[in-house]
């Protein structure tokens, strides 16, 4: 099986990638940092604000069974709100910004256009502040971020923030949802 990487960046990890894993298509979806360093790509020093970093979801998926547009499609409309700069919902700062890290030009052209068409259609009442960040490594995230909206579906944050998240992704697209989420191996999530 072809397997192609996509890597956002919308607020706190934990929901993007609980989104994620219950899409159809995506082979794994692990939580962690991109923006900054290696030396800074740890929890405590990303929650500064300070590094570069944001919090982020590499996403890898079969092209067969979902498109990259697809997934862009499912991170404007359902993972979070494209044009809250740098917070999304009670979280604030550089690192819970809105980002796309390409891992091809195609990818930053798809997503340039998506992001065009997007403000073309007035669909938010804001303008996207989405960023397009190319040429930026992803370093996996402690394995206690790993599948938390899973293993914790009645923690506070997840229940008022991210389960919402999920009723919106099978509501909007039931042909992509999947009721059983792809975890991440946490012996594999480890840098």
């Amino acid at each position: 099986m072809t397997q192609e990487r996509a890597v956002l960046a919308g607020g706190c990890f934990w929901g993007v990638q609980g989104v994620f894993q219950h899409t159809a298509g995506v082979v794994s979806a692990v939580s962690g940092y991109s923006g900054g360093s290696k030396a800074n790509a740890d929890y405590e020093k990303v929650s500064t604000g300070s590094t570069g970093h944001a919090e982020s979801v590499e996403i890898k998926y079969d092209p067969q069974k979902i498109s990259y547009g697809k997934i862009l499609q499912i991170f404007f409309s359902v993972v979070h709100d494209p044009t809250q700069l740098n917070r999304q919902g009670p979280d604030s700062g550089t690192q819970y910004r809105s980002a796309v890290f390409p891992m091809t030009d195609e990818q930053a052209n798809v997503a340039k256009a998506y992001i065009a068409q997007l403000d073309g259609a007035h669909l938010f009442s804001q303008p996207i502040v989405t960023t397009i960040e190319p040429g930026r490594t992803f370093y996996a995230a402690e394995n206690y971020h790993q599948n938390f909206l899973t293993l914790n579906p009645h923690y506070p944050y997840i229940v008022i923030n991210d389960m919402p998240k999920i009723e919106n992704l099978k509501r909007l697209f039931p042909e992509t949802y999947r009721e059983q989420p792809v975890l991440v191996s946490l012996a594999k999530a480890s840098n």
